[in-house]
């Protein structure tokens, strides 16, 4: 039923079988990091709930309706800006209380729902806690703790896990013939199929930054500087590097004490850049700092 989505094969088939049996929940919760199919297993679960005929080829109106992104039924919720906000939760509270048109059931999907300001939450929890007979609410999030606990009180809480590595390499050698990944590459992915497709073309940049961390305590520091040019050029995804930095550091770390301090030195850095700290003057730091640590 849920082929398309890789790993979290426990998950897949407990959800199948509420299907299949008629026992879907009222409101879900799924939680887990970005990228591991979270929102695309939801997707498939809310055609499955929707679908009139419960066929495997999915010909009936509510899937055509749905596969054309025009179902009547159905509503994915999406962030407006960088929050979900009050006003999009009561214009959801307005349209679940109207009967189903297609299907015999409504699914309406919050994508990002850990993101919901806390008026937004408490808005939200009035319909968790009534919901329409034929309405299934699904709520996606990377961070649990961001929901208040009133809100998962009400919801079946599914965790999705990393997906392994042997399966990513898989998926990427079969969909983008990537044949050479390494088992240090694979752990930049961090288990995240998403994450793994938005890095997959920066392998270049990422080699680089690997041969920076093990130049650390073996080279001058203008050339240790000169190697870590692709961190100043990397703004945009600084975090993922930084994170993958940690990966390295970690690893160094089974060896040289040292390096533990070092991974002290980036966390340092993300305090600092997400305080809006000037960008390269916190690289410069970064280097400096790690370089010294080491000498």
């Amino acid at each position: 039923m849920f082929e398309k989505v890789i790993g979290n094969e426990a998950i897949k088939e407990m959800l199948a079988n509420a299907i299949e049996n008629a026992t879907t929940s009222h409101s879900y919760l799924f939680v887990g990091v970005e990228g591991i199919g979270k929102k695309m297993l939801a997707t498939e679960f809310a055609k499955n709930i929707l679908c009139l005929e419960k066929e495997a080829n999915h010909t009936c109106k509510s899937c055509i309706e749905f596969d054309s992104n025009n179902h009547p039924d159905f509503m994915c919720i999406e962030p407006d800006g960088n929050r979900i906000k009050i006003e999009q939760i009561r214009f959801l509270q307005k349209k679940i209380q109207e009967k189903p048109i297609i299907a015999n059931q409504k699914v309406y999907l919050i994508n990002d729902a850990d993101t919901m300001t806390t008026e937004a939450q408490n808005c939200l929890l009035k319909t968790l806690e009534e919901p329409p007979s034929f309405a299934t609410i699904i709520l996606i999030g990377s961070q649990e703790n961001a929901f208040l606990t009133t809100i998962k009180s009400r919801c079946m809480i599914l965790h999705f896990q990393t997906i392994e590595d042997e399966k990513i390499k898989q998926y990427l050698e079969t969909n983008y013939g990537m044949t050479n990944l390494t088992a240090k590459r694979l752990t930049m992915f961090q288990g995240s199929i998403g994450k793994a497709i938005s890095l997959k073309d920066k392998q270049a940049e990422y080699e680089k930054i690997e041969t920076m961390i093990e130049a650390l305590e073996k080279k001058d520091l203008m050339d240790v500087m000169q190697l870590a040019e692709p961190l100043y050029k990397a703004k945009e995804e600084i975090f993922e590097i930084l994170e993958y930095i940690n990966i390295l550091l970690l690893k160094q770390a089974k060896e040289n004490y040292l390096y533990t301090d070092c991974i002290k030195i980036v966390e340092n850095t993300k305090k600092r850049l997400k305080q809006n700290g000037n960008y390269d003057m916190c690289i410069d730091n970064l280097v400096f700092n790690m370089w010294e640590q080491l000498i």
